[in-house]
């Protein structure tokens, strides 16, 4: 399918009639052009000269081709692409939510959904203080990166060196950067796990503030070693953080505040239900140890016997970093799920993680490689290594988009060659999940047989294999 084919202007025709677009019933303004430069008003509207009912095909069509995890499995490994029940997305919209201004939201009913929201994740994670005003994970990192400097500064000492793992989010180190810290990279071993030898030297150095760690990390390994590594941290001064991201095995399993953290991060849109990906809205919440509470951002939310009331302006605080309270209706969307299914239910879907990816994963590993042959938490990492025919992971992410499915992530993280990480979450079935594996060995076997129908795929899809460095150097923004 020609590229073009998919633009409405390629379809109009030579029809006697155009559409009938009625004139304004406004009268012309003389000052217009003040109000808008010349140079950005239409002469014209240029619409396409298409009936209606081609119109209505044509969107409809396009509609088709989009992937979404309602249609299909989206097995991308770090960021849980999971189905997202339908009764949030009805709650949030509810007009006394969806209709709410945003300086209507110190009223009682939005301050109660807010803190109930926070007492939640306290419970979840054993973290004795929340702000739900981050956009999104990143944001949540910053939040809590400038919460330790806020920390240190309030205590007269100087630290500004963060330890990253190099299994951990590729935003750590970039979050930690932005608030001013330099990295101290870590090498993982050959478990995947955080080298003890390695921290304990790296912690030697009087200005480290801390630990960025993600448990699981981006391999999908739990680190055996968790409470000796906060341990270490701590013996020497400093604080821990916990990337949140890939909590959805640990719920109802194992507590950040129980391995020794005192920071956490988590994804709203992530682990709790909120729709992920199209730009759009997210949700970061922060939580901390009791000690750190007063540098939290402002303001924070304190239940009295005459209802619930707003603190600000303590001096402690790091200041607002997002306008109002945050994204209220992902709040309100994650609140309805964490209810909906309550503690029992929030624990069987970290059990589910857990059990679908390691079913993916050993069945999988009966044709591809897999570098870190462990149990898995909620993802798991193979590699093109030992792929006949050179066949590469791209040729295999590309393939599978033939197949009518999606393609892990790919060539992350970065500490794998020719990554492909794989996170099918808790809610695909059996029978969805062999599905997949039926079509990773089709493709192995292609790999065998016909090698060159892999290297020059996607076949079917509306656009074929892209030249990725001329795209990334060159893109094309617009047409």
């Amino acid at each position: 399918m020609n590229r073009d084919s998919t633009l409405i202007f390629t379809k109009q025709n030579n029809r006697e009639h155009n559409n009938f677009v009625p004139l304004l019933d406004i009268e012309e303004l003389e000052d217009l052009d003040v109000i808008l430069p010349k140079k950005y008003q239409r002469e014209s509207l240029n619409l396409p000269n298409i009936p209606e009912i081609e119109i209505v095909r044509h969107y409809i069509g396009l509609s088709k081709k989009n992937y979404s995890v309602d249609t299909g499995i989206y097995p991308l490994g770090s960021c849980t692409m999971k189905y997202n029940p339908k009764i949030n997305e009805v709650i949030s919209r509810l007009p006394h939510f969806s209709q709410l201004h945003p300086l209507q939201e110190r009223n009682q009913g939005a301050l109660e959904i807010i803190s109930e929201m926070s007492n939640c994740l306290s419970e979840i994670t054993g973290m004795e203080g929340f702000t739900l005003q981050p956009a999104a994970g990143a944001h949540g990192e910053l939040t809590g990166l400038l919460i330790m400097k806020k920390y240190f500064e309030e205590n007269n000492i100087v630290k500004n060196k963060i330890i990253v793992p190099d299994s951990a989010h590729g935003t750590n180190p970039a979050s930690a950067k932005m608030a001013g810290f330099s990295i101290i990279e870590l090498t993982s071993n050959e478990f995947g796990e955080v080298p003890l030898d390695q921290l304990e030297y790296a912690m030697q150095d009087e200005f480290v503030a801390g630990i960025m760690l993600t448990n699981p990390n981006t391999l999908g390994v739990f680190d055996r070693n968790i409470k000796e590594i906060t341990r270490i941290v701590h013996d020497k001064g400093g604080l821990c953080y916990y990337d949140g991201a890939n909590l959805n095995p640990m719920l109802g399993i194992c507590r950040p505040k129980d391995m020794g953290f005192d920071i956490v991060h988590l994804n709203l849109h992530k682990t709790f239900s909120t729709p992920h990906g199209g730009g759009g809205p997210g949700s970061g919440p922060v939580g901390v140890v009791k000690r750190l509470i007063p540098h939290l951002p402002e303001p924070c939310i304190i239940t009295k016997d005459k209802g619930i009331v707003c603190r600000e302006n303590t001096g402690a605080s790091i200041g607002k970093i997002r306008a109002f309270w945050g994204s209220f209706g992902v709040i309100v969307k994650a609140y309805a799920y964490v209810l909906s299914l309550g503690a029992e239910g929030l624990k069987r879907v970290g059990q589910f993680a857990v059990l679908n990816a390691n079913y993916l994963r050993t069945r999988l590993q009966e044709k591809y490689h897999l570098p870190y042959n462990r149990i898995c938490q909620h993802e798991f990492v193979l590699s093109d290594k030992n792929l006949p025919n050179e066949i590469t992971t791209e040729d295999v992410a590309k393939r599978i988009l033939d197949y009518g499915a999606y393609s892990p992530t790919i060539y992350f993280p970065l500490i794998v060659n020719g990554a492909m990480m794989f996170e099918p979450t808790e809610t695909e079935s059996k029978q969805s999940l062999d599905a997949y594996i039926d079509i990773l060995f089709n493709i192995y076997e292609e790999a065998v047989s016909k090698p060159e129908l892999l290297k020059n795929a996607p076949h079917d899809t509306p656009v074929r294999r892209l030249d990725a460095v001329t795209a990334a150097r060159n893109p094309i923004l617009h047409d």
